[in-house]
């Protein structure tokens, strides 16, 4: 009889370890979702990264789409493509676009560029994702970041520095007054000036995705390209972030114009 006791007691040890494997955060690790989330990056090789590179917060996005798109900055460029997942928290990154800007510190960048050319698999316990090699040390780990209070961030007046495409220089297209949007949420009408008209357009938002309806501006003669090329950026954009001081308006994985926050 108390061989079999004994036997029942290892039994359930076993059993109670192998259900706490299932996340070291207490939950099953597939019922904590990877997608529709926005991660800081928070360490790299096993050293602290700081909150803001280049005034510019480092983080990776995973889209909730069926593309498996992942927009990402290592404080520098935008930084995308897709990613394939598989059984057993199995992740693959394949490397689209990026932009091409050159910044003071391109350190974290350039090894954030390594991380998903070598990452295997992820793991995600307690608000916090790790990239990993096999059963290395992980090679990046980033915290969950509470989208609610990002798009909260969006309120307040923006004005644009940089608008990707046009064959003209920014400040070409520009030379007198730059293009200025406002938005006070929960209210999704944004107000503000194409640098010649007034103008005021609908949004609609959910989490960091974001889509403009077509602006009612007034109808003052315009010079130059400037407010077409604003506006049908805008009519572009499906995307959003925001570091600090700075609004980036994005399509796909690409940030296609910058605005720097005014009030």
């Amino acid at each position: 009889m108390k061989k079999i006791l004994t036997l029942i007691a290892v039994a359930a040890i076993f059993i109670s370890c192998g259900e706490a494997r299932k996340s070291t955060s207490g939950q099953p690790m597939e019922s904590i979702s990877l997608k529709g989330r926005k991660w800081k990056l928070i360490e790299i090789y096993g050293q602290p990264v700081a909150g803001k590179i280049n005034n510019k917060e480092p983080f990776i996005e995973f889209n909730e789409g069926e593309e498996n798109r992942y927009a990402a900055s290592g404080g520098c460029n935008g930084l995308g493509g897709t990613y394939e997942l598989s059984d057993h928290g199995r992740i693959q990154f394949k490397q689209g676009m990026s932009t091409m800007m050159a910044c003071n510190d391109m350190t974290i960048e350039n090894q954030l560029k390594k991380v998903f050319a070598a990452a295997d698999n992820y793991t995600i316990a307690n608000n916090i994702l790790s990239l990993n090699k096999a059963k290395m040390a992980p090679l990046a780990r980033f915290e969950w970041v509470d989208l609610a209070k990002e798009t909260a961030q969006l309120n307040g007046t923006w004005e644009a520095d940089y608008i990707s495409g046009p064959r003209i220089a920014f400040n070409g297209l520009y030379p007198d007054k730059k293009p200025v949007i406002t938005f006070n949420l929960p209210d999704t009408i944004a107000t503000g000036n194409s640098s010649c008209n007034n103008f005021r357009v609908t949004f609609k938002i959910k989490g960091s995705a974001i889509q403009f309806g077509l602006p009612m501006a007034t109808k003052m003669a315009c010079p130059g390209e400037g407010e077409s090329t604003f506006f049908k950026t805008l009519q572009r954009v499906n995307r959003f972030s925001v570091s600090g001081t700075t609004l980036n308006l994005i399509v796909g994985d690409i940030a296609v114009m910058r605005l720097q926050k005014k009030s």
